[in-house]
């Protein structure tokens, strides 16, 4: 087992840390209190080759494996988890599914332009009434000749306005069967596909969050994405996936709220000395680290399972479990380290308590995870 990183994660690294430096932190407080979803900045990032890193090069694509994608999710996180969060959206689920269940056509159309950012992709999965419920969708797609005729609407989902496509599941089927959802990718501009209301949030305000809305919207069986009723089963895999981004996100959270709260401990002086002298504040450090530590090592671990083509369900939701409590349990006691000043927004940490939050709920809820993995452990 090698714990160092390669060449290539090694190279991510020091780039996005530069790149985030000029262009990501001098605007993140501008970006948070308006909910600015800077898509220039994604062009950038797709012009870097950060938008397409699992789509191979054939596709126009970086080609890279789950270990340096977990680098890129986590570098960016550790400066903007907002940032990172439409990142990992882009990456892993929607050009994802496409990467994963589309024909050679499909691919060909659709891939360059997702791996570049000249598209920005979204996916849908959730609607009101179906949060963890995902086979009581409502939204239904009924067969018309060589179209599909769909109506409802999905909720909570990431770049809906700005998004060029999106991956949509929808029900072809009867209700709460899982052989019953279908998904499609419907393009800006569909007669009838539109965005609706625009979620205003606690944390990632950066990332765009609203409504996908389908109003007798005709999506032509073309962009079918795979069989008919294979939509749930698609989707599935596609989240497992999506867990080890979600686990990468927590992780640059907890790093950034710990280097903060690090680097504060040791320029606050209280009583002659500097506050990270005092075992009350050095015993919170040193629980942060270890559960950093842990949650990169179950991450990686999932990754290596994922480059493997072995099954990551249970590993991927363990990781995504873990590391997002952990992120917010860590952003915590990074507000309470700086004490008043933690609760402001001159310092980054109330900005990462914030964010932290989405992580446990997000791409399956910490209690699914438990679900999820507490089904495998019975099987064995």
């Amino acid at each position: 087992m090698n714990f160092d990183y390669n060449e290539t994660q090694s190279m991510i690294a020091e780039s996005i840390k530069d790149f985030a430096e000029k262009n990501i932190r001098p605007y993140i407080m501008e970006w948070d209190e308006s909910q600015i979803f800077p898509i220039s900045l994604f062009k950038q990032l797709g012009e870097m080759g950060y938008m397409g890193v699992l789509v191979p090069e054939e596709y126009g694509g970086s080609g890279l494996g789950y270990h340096e994608y977990i680098t890129v999710i986590e570098e960016i996180s550790k400066v903007d988890p907002s940032i990172g969060l439409s990142v990992a959206a882009h990456n892993s689920l929607c050009t994802n599914h496409i990467l994963t269940f589309g024909n050679e056509e499909q691919k060909k159309k659709w891939l360059p332009k997702l791996a570049t950012a000249e598209y920005i992709g979204a996916w849908g999965l959730t609607e009101h009434n179906t949060g963890s419920d995902a086979g009581g969708m409502n939204t239904t797609a009924v067969k018309d000749g060589d179209h599909w005729i769909v109506n409802g609407a999905k909720n909570f989902i990431t770049h809906a306005i700005s998004g060029d496509i999106a991956v949509v599941i929808v029900r072809t089927g009867e209700k709460g069967d899982s052989k019953g959802m279908t998904a499609f990718v419907f393009e800006k501009g569909m007669k009838g596909f539109s965005a609706g209301k625009k979620e205003n949030k606690l944390g990632m305000r950066a990332s765009e969050t609203a409504e996908l809305v389908f109003d007798n919207c005709r999506v032509p069986d073309a962009n079918r994405l795979g069989e008919v009723g294979q939509g749930f089963v698609q989707a599935m895999k596609i989240l497992d996936g999506g867990r080890i981004s979600i686990g990468a996100l927590s992780l640059g959270i907890a790093k950034g709220a710990y280097n903060a709260a690090l680097k504060y401990s040791k320029e606050r002086h209280q009583f002659g000395q500097p506050i990270s002298n005092f075992q009350g504040i050095s015993f919170k450090l040193a629980d942060m680290a270890t559960e950093i530590e842990a949650s990169e090592l179950l991450l990686h671990k999932a990754a290596y399972l994922k480059q493997q083509h072995k099954p990551v369900t249970t590993s991927g939701a363990m990781a995504k479990m873990y590391a997002s409590e952990a992120c917010v349990k860590i952003a915590n006691e990074a507000v309470q380290i700086h004490g008043g000043y933690g609760y402001t927004k001159d310092y980054p940490v109330e900005k990462f308590y914030r964010d932290s939050k989405l992580c446990t709920i997000g791409e399956g809820t910490t209690e699914i995870q438990k679900l999820v993995i507490s089904r495998n452990l019975l099987k064995e």
